[in-house]
């Protein structure tokens, strides 16, 4: 039995008065994603229990059956594993976003919280020139990560520093910050960081370009997501199934590394609408050889959420159906072995919030079995799942539904 789970982070959304008060998924094209929910198991799946907030961290984290109440720690520990930072147990780990702030006379604005989508290449060197000039005082240090997603590290930090409060940049586009900074047991710190790394980059030969080129500059980091290294079992040890993630983002990186995944770097792989979505279904089918499993992950709906753009998360969904899904299940379908597949989003990025919900997310499951059936389709969207009238809370109950093809 070979087992894939395709993820299309943040397509779920709200109603959209331009789509005739339709959620996108509603509206879009998705045939595949259809053949599943008619073959198979669809209903909700409530991805992020109560008290959590509705991060990709604790949504993807129950999507693979780690459940947050015993393995959530926070976001940049796992992170820190993608981008190969070996952690201590007294180590604090922060993502650290490159955002673009403006000052618009009353308050300051958190104008992008991807700093103009910067490319790896400029942040790359942004973030190391930084790192040269005040890493290793306190213990500090920053790593580059991909596009505006960094890593910065507090080596043997305060007791209670991981306690931090600090608001996820893209929960506050097109906002005042105020309200919103660190606040907390190395809140201090942070502030100190944060106000260097303005002086710093406002003189940078990177930003300088940039803004000659009419985008936008990283003019300041962004520090949240704080925690301590997890602890966590792997896939293997729990179902005894070798596997592989594929993702352009750290955080599913690191997730997979945490669960004993391979995790397998497709070239051309941007976490976004333009991402080598060929190379990463190539890519699974070859790991699918001598491995039992892969998760196939998709930034680009979540990506055009957070950026309000309806027409990207439109175009975004019917490519994730078109690009992934559909021939993922003509490629398993030509192997002649049996197989079971998974179709879901973590959590609800609605365009016109530019954040996450915690609503449950439409899934649906089905094997090779059960889609030869050619049964009538089902359209896969939030109404069409909450009709089953299925919803599940509990990610023992999900994952093994999933492995055992329930």
């Amino acid at each position: 039995m070979k087992y894939v789970i395709l993820i299309g982070d943040g397509m779920s959304d709200e109603p959209v008065e331009r789509l005739g008060n339709k959620t996108p998924l509603e509206a879009a094209k998705t045939p595949a994603m259809d053949s599943i929910a008619g073959a198979g198991r669809y209903g909700l799946y409530a991805t992020v229990p109560e008290g959590y907030p509705p991060g990709s961290d604790v949504a993807n984290l129950s999507i693979l059956g780690f459940s947050p109440a015993r393995y959530y720690t926070g976001r940049a520990p796992l992170e820190a594993a993608s981008i190969g930072v070996e952690l201590s147990s007294t180590d604090v780990a922060y993502r650290c976003n490159l955002v673009t702030l403006v000052d618009d006379g009353e308050t300051t604005i958190m104008d992008d919280y991807s700093a103009g989508h910067i490319t790896t290449e400029e942040a790359g060197e942004l973030v190391h020139d930084f790192d040269k000039k005040i890493g290793g005082a306190d213990g500090i240090r920053f790593y580059p990560g991909t596009s505006y997603r960094h890593l910065m590290v507090w080596e043997g930090a305060p007791a209670g520093v991981s306690t931090v409060k600090a608001t996820p940049p893209h929960d506050i586009s097109d906002r005042s910050i105020e309200g919103h900074l660190p606040v907390g047991p190395g809140a201090v710190k942070m502030a100190e960081l944060t106000a260097l790394s303005q002086d710093f980059f406002s003189a940078h030969p990177v930003n300088k370009r940039r803004i000659a080129d009419g985008k936008k500059p990283a003019t300041s980091i962004w520090l949240w997501g704080q925690g301590l290294r997890p602890q966590m079992t792997t896939i293997k040890e729990r179902f005894g199934v070798d596997g592989s993630m594929i993702s352009a983002v750290d955080l599913m990186k690191g997730i997979g590394i945490y669960a004993g995944l391979e995790v397998i770097n497709v070239p051309g792989a941007t976490g976004y609408i333009d991402t080598n979505y060929d190379g990463k279904v190539g890519y699974a089918m070859k790991s699918l050889v001598d491995k039992d499993f892969v998760c196939i992950h998709v930034e680009a709906p979540d990506e055009a959420g957070h950026q309000g753009s309806l027409e990207d998360k439109m175009t975004a969904i019917e490519d994730f159906d078109s690009k992934i899904v559909a021939p993922v299940l003509l490629s398993l379908r030509a192997t002649g072995e049996e197989f079971t597949v998974l179709v879901l989003n973590d959590h609800p990025t609605p365009v016109e919030l530019k954040t996450h919900t915690s609503d449950p997310v439409p899934f649906a499951l089905c094997t090779g079995v059960q889609l030869a059936a050619d049964l009538e389709p089902k359209k896969f969207s939030e109404s069409g799942a909450k009709a089953t009238g299925l919803l599940i809370d509990d990610t023992d109950q999900f994952i093994e539904g999933f492995f055992k093809g329930a």
